[in-house]
């Protein structure tokens, strides 16, 4: 990146509020360890959120109930991963990353566990609930927590590969639910995520180093920054704009192995192998956006053409087969991590935003996207089940175009002052 560091245009601060940034004495290899263990985080939290996907219809067989109902299997999930976004920011400002990321992501481990053996179909829904609260309890401080390891310049690559490691996660669980559910049955699919999951976060308490997360500040300093990021209409613009590419890659993402296997016929290992197309890409995608974001300032346009792309994709879905359906997939998800590492890059250069807020500020557009998303996959359901999988891909091509609208309303980056002073500011 060359140039000063870019700041968002139409700033109301005439300086930077102080900034942690990253955290000043640790090692390098402290920082490795720590991002790599909490990419591998992100991949088992991303398989918990995916793997019931393939379970849908044995579900629907056990307690009974329709692509309606799986709809909001999917929907409550989004909505409790929504729920906790904004908490979550708050929660990690006042405590710090650590502990948040980790509370959040052994309660999704726990929820999980119990989702496999419920009694009843309310009982998994509360129990999906309750794990996306865990999910957005650890999202935005994991991601904040990477991002601050970082100085300027540098965070594009592992912020782009913590984002691609949900990608990664949602594949594997896809493909290994799909083949678990027919062999054992979606319980013991369910289990296997849960346990894995909850290993892993055993491995990240014990071996990532405190000193990663930084030193809070003595006090949790005034409320402005939630006020003013909450008013600031290019969070509200990134969190609306993503209400249907959110919903979209869900949708694709929990119901295109039953619709392969109800629609195409297809065994289950295609089914799923067809399922992790959609995920799998955005493995390369993210990493991709995060160094385009880091060295171009074009956010808003690199953040709309790449939805367009995926919104392209997922009108022809109707009309593919084997090959074509592949191929829709790798597009679909290459461009929506490459949208979602830009867009976790793009609070950084908010230079009037202290770093320990800046989860907050990713929490905020997120849980409008997650809450938004909800809707959209409970809408994607009840379609399927009035009318066919056909009017349910085009109503969710359809809905992304709509409120990517939103995004005209994002300032644009343009160069400005770098913001690495403000960062080596003490809290």
């Amino acid at each position: 990146m060359t140039g000063g560091v870019r700041a968002m245009e139409g700033s109301s601060a005439t300086s930077p509020l102080p900034r942690l940034g990253p955290p000043a004495r640790i090692a390098t290899v402290g920082r490795v360890r720590a991002t790599a263990i909490l990419i591998a985080l992100r991949f088992g939290y991303a398989y918990n959120w995916f793997d019931i996907g393939p379970a849908l219809p044995r579900i629907g067989s056990t307690f009974g109930v329709g692509p309606g109902a799986w709809g909001m299997l999917v929907a409550v999930f989004l909505l409790g991963a929504g729920a906790a976004q904004v908490p979550a920011g708050l929660l990690a400002r006042r405590h710090g990353e650590r502990p948040v990321t980790f509370a959040g992501v052994g309660l999704l481990a726990v929820a999980a566990l119990a989702s496999a053996f419920a009694p009843s179909f309310a009982f998994l829904l509360a129990m999906r609930l309750a794990a996306g609260v865990g999910a957005g309890l650890f999202f935005s401080p994991a991601i904040g927590w990477v991002g601050r390891m970082f100085g300027p310049g540098e965070r594009g690559l592992p912020v782009g590969g913590f984002s691609s490691a949900f990608s990664a996660g949602a594949a594997a669980g896809v493909v290994g639910s799909a083949l678990l559910v027919p062999a054992f049955g979606w319980s013991v699919s369910l289990v296997v995520g849960a346990v894995g999951l909850g290993a892993v976060t055993l491995i990240a308490v014990a071996l990532i180093p405190r000193e990663t997360a930084g030193a809070l500040p003595s006090s949790p300093g005034p409320s402005a920054p939630l006020g003013k990021a909450w008013r600031g209409r290019s969070v509200l613009a990134i969190g609306l704009a993503f209400v249907g590419f959110e919903g979209a890659t869900f949708a694709t993402g929990q119901f295109m192995v039953p619709f392969g296997e109800a629609v195409r016929l297809w065994p289950a290992w295609l089914a799923g192998a067809v399922g992790s197309s959609f995920v799998l890409p955005s493995v390369i995608g993210g990493p991709v956006g995060g160094v385009v974001s880091e060295r171009s300032m074009r956010h808003r346009t690199q953040l709309i053409g790449v939805t367009i792309v995926g919104a392209a994709a997922v009108a022809v879905l109707p009309f593919a087969g084997v090959a074509a359906a592949l191929a829709i997939g790798s597009v679909f998800s290459f461009a929506y991590g490459f949208a979602y590492a830009v867009m976790y890059v793009v609070p950084h250069f908010w230079t009037d935003l202290p770093s320990r807020d800046i989860p907050l500020a990713i929490g905020l557009f997120n849980a409008i996207q997650l809450g938004g998303g909800a809707l959209v996959s409970a809408a994607f359901g009840a379609l399927v089940q009035a009318r066919s999988y056909a009017v349910g891909w085009e109503f969710l091509a359809g809905v992304q175009v709509a409120t990517l609208l939103a995004l005209l309303a994002l300032r644009p980056t343009v160069p400005g002052r770098r913001p690495a002073a403000a960062a080596a500011a003490p809290p």
